[in-house]
């Protein structure tokens, strides 16, 4: 059985409150890095992996993508993304990502948002998307950072007057799934190195194009004076490949 938290009624209400949640990708401190890696979509087929409210599909077709599909597990996101898009050419699917068994070459761009930390066998997902996409087709993801995933806690270590002082990491090198806290919920997700996940990506046969460990920008700084100790550890990684072959 997959994971499906999204669809615990108390998990969802917490996530629809959150900021990114509300205000879409602009609330979103990793978006502008994620944005510059994509490819130009325009008249691109496009497939968005745990897609959620639908935020990244409907931008996809404001770039004057020719058509987005968007996969998520939830029943409630997926209900929620229907709700906020009434443009034909994008269409939801309720499947999970390790599932996913699309035609060969049907997609020229597979992006996926802080999902695949989810995902129990990021190599199957990494076949599937490379199966499905045309040759020199593009990959971009985010993922929650190892760094981040390393410890279950992923909190601060504070000292006695609750002050953070640094981040912890510790069993880096020990991958597997993570009984963390999130939103008031327990949630598993997956810790991979960093190696694990180029090489996982090398060995489907994918040229890794671009990483990219963002910090917040200026802006959200200044909107969000409370974001500054995310500057102190990366939260989130992000990768750009390429499908190898003519």
């Amino acid at each position: 059985m997959k994971q499906n938290k999204y669809d615990d009624p108390g998990f969802f209400d917490n996530y629809s409150q959150m900021a990114r949640s509300v205000g879409g990708l602009d609330a979103a401190g990793e978006w502008p890095t994620f944005r510059a890696l994509l490819p130009t979509l325009r008249e691109k087929n496009v497939l968005d992996l745990g897609c959620g409210f639908g935020w990244h599909c409907r931008y996809a077709r404001a770039q004057q993508a020719r058509s987005v599909v968007g996969v998520d597990l939830s029943e409630k996101m997926l209900a929620r993304a229907r709700e906020n898009t009434s443009d034909p050419a994008i269409e939801y699917r309720q499947l999970a990502i390790e599932d996913i068994d699309f035609p060969a070459e049907a997609f020229d761009v597979v992006l996926s948002s802080l999902a695949l930390h989810y995902v129990a066998h990021f190599d199957t997902v990494c076949r599937n998307v490379h199966h499905c996409l045309v040759p020199q087709g593009s990959f971009v993801f985010s993922v929650e950072h190892p760094i981040f995933t390393a410890l279950a806690e992923q909190d601060w270590y504070y000292d006695e007057l609750g002050e953070r002082l640094h981040w912890p990491v510790d069993h880096y090198l020990d991958e597997g799934p993570r009984q963390a806290r999130f939103l008031g919920h327990e949630v598993v997700k997956y810790h991979r190195i960093v190696a694990t996940y180029l090489n996982t990506l090398i060995a489907a046969g994918f040229i890794i194009n671009r990483l990219s460990e963002p910090k917040p920008t200026q802006e959200m700084l200044d909107r969000h004076p409370e974001t500054r100790d995310e500057t102190r550890r990366p939260m989130f990684l992000l990768i750009a490949a390429i499908k190898n072959g003519q």
